[in-house]
């Protein structure tokens, strides 16, 4: 009897000590405190698909022509690329939690913008504005989540930020068949004021905490996000010295980056970023009523279907990203990309778009695997320096894609769509990219 007291003695002990040393998985500050950034996340897939539903309601009741519409739906594009270029030095400067309030207030005072806009003019400021607060929230909102969750978790915490903006596109086709574009546009604020209100009650960044070495913040926050009951001195010092390292590693200016050891990543990274953007992710998400329209395709329906796609889709990579592989997902999503601009292309191209062809749009849109792999192949010294010259390369991207895209489209139909992902597979294939 004592030898059995003496082991279920040590075994409560084990337990204890399992308990102050693994965090849970489900506590109710990394919960609370993700649910809130990726409300931005939401923010963010509702402004790039806001222009898709709405395009001939405010080219008839503003008088635009397609040009106006073009540069209106890119500014947001133009505006993210000035905030992402900025959006690292901003978050290590004022912290997460204040940058997505500035991401917040920009969004609100865009959106407020475009619903009460009588002329050009404030539409477009109010789409510039949706962009200044896109591009910080396409850095800092991914960011934050790696910084709070655990190691164990930190991968499908990381993807939540992915399947939110996939979400807030699906509900901008879905919810535009039945609301008004002002209307629309008050709905999509509504995102951006429950993350302003949100980031009231969620604690900062554990890692620029340690940055500016406010340890008491930083094993405070920790106890927060990990439970009362674990053991944050550990975890606090491994953030502390990870800080410390790239601290000391960072210090390498832009001639680094150029430096012949990081040409190969890269290439692949401005390569990655040119052939997500060039396959029509962004155009898609900004013009496919358009599409549909033009291809005589009833747009309640295809717009429906995309919606009811996406999401699943973004699921599927979830799972099996991490098991399948980067280069194996690259290379298939890349390949339908191809059959299915061709398909599209040539039911363009034989004067019958309304073919059952059209729906393969749906396969044009393009997951967040550039953006894990970028994040992945950049040597630390250039990490920074990298990662904000890819960001404002896909912004740029983006930009050329959305702004041309009508015209293309005005230009040649079956042309368009037969043309750029061909270029694309000889890109993610290249031998000298080892991609």
């Amino acid at each position: 009897d004592k030898i059995g007291k003496k082991m279920e003695s040590a075994s409560l002990l084990d337990k204890q000590e399992e308990a102050r040393t693994t965090p849970s998985s489900f506590t109710h500050g990394v919960l609370l405190s993700t649910s809130v950034a990726v409300a931005g996340s939401f923010c963010y897939g509702c402004a790039m698909s806001y222009t898709s539903p709405v395009q001939s309601k405010i080219m008839e009741e503003l008088g635009l022509s397609v040009a106006d519409y073009s540069f209106f739906t890119s500014l947001m594009t133009l505006g993210g690329m000035i905030t992402a270029a900025l959006s690292g030095k901003i978050s290590a400067l004022i912290g997460r939690r204040r940058t997505m309030w500035i991401s917040d207030v920009c969004c609100l005072f865009g959106w407020l913008a475009v619903a009460f806009a009588h002329d050009i003019m404030l539409l477009n400021i109010g789409r510039l504005f949706l962009g200044f607060g896109v591009g910080l929230i396409s850095y800092v909102v991914p960011v934050y989540i790696a910084e709070i969750t655990p190691k164990t978790f930190r991968g499908g915490f990381s993807f939540t930020n992915q399947l939110l903006q996939c979400l807030g596109i699906s509900l901008m086709f879905f919810t535009g068949n039945f609301f008004r574009w002002r209307t629309l546009a008050l709905l999509s604020a509504v995102p951006c004021a429950v993350q302003l209100i949100g980031l009231f009650f969620i604690p900062e960044s554990p890692r620029w905490l340690a940055m500016y070495g406010r340890d008491q913040e930083l094993e405070v926050t920790l106890k927060k996000l990990r439970g009362e009951n674990f053991d944050v001195l550990e975890e606090a010092a491994e953030i502390r010295e990870t800080v410390e390292i790239s601290r000391r590693e960072s210090q390498s200016g832009i001639k680094d980056l150029f430096h012949m050891r990081n040409a190969q990543p890269l290439i692949i990274g401005l390569g990655l970023m040119l052939m997500q953007q060039f396959s029509g992710s962004a155009a898609i998400s900004a013009y496919a009523a358009s599409i549909f329209d033009k291809a005589g395709f009833p747009i309640n329906i295809g717009t429906t279907i995309l919606a009811a796609v996406l999401v699943p889709q973004s699921i599927v990579v979830i799972l099996t990203v991490d098991r399948w592989g980067r280069r194996p997902l690259l290379l298939l999503s890349s390949t339908g990309v191809c059959i299915c601009s061709f398909l599209i292309g040539l039911s363009y191209y034989l004067q019958k778009p309304g073919e059952v062809q059209t729906i393969c749009s749906v396969l044009l849109i393009v997951g967040g695997l550039p953006w894990v792999i970028m994040s992945e192949i950049f040597p630390v010294n250039v990490k920074i320096t990298a990662g904000s010259l890819v960001t404002v390369s896909s912004w740029f991207f983006s930009w050329v894609i959305i702004y041309s895209f009508n015209f293309m489209m005005q230009w040649s139909a079956s042309g368009k769509f037969n043309s750029v992902p061909t270029h694309t597979i000889k890109l993610v294939i290249c031998p000298s990219c080892n991609l």
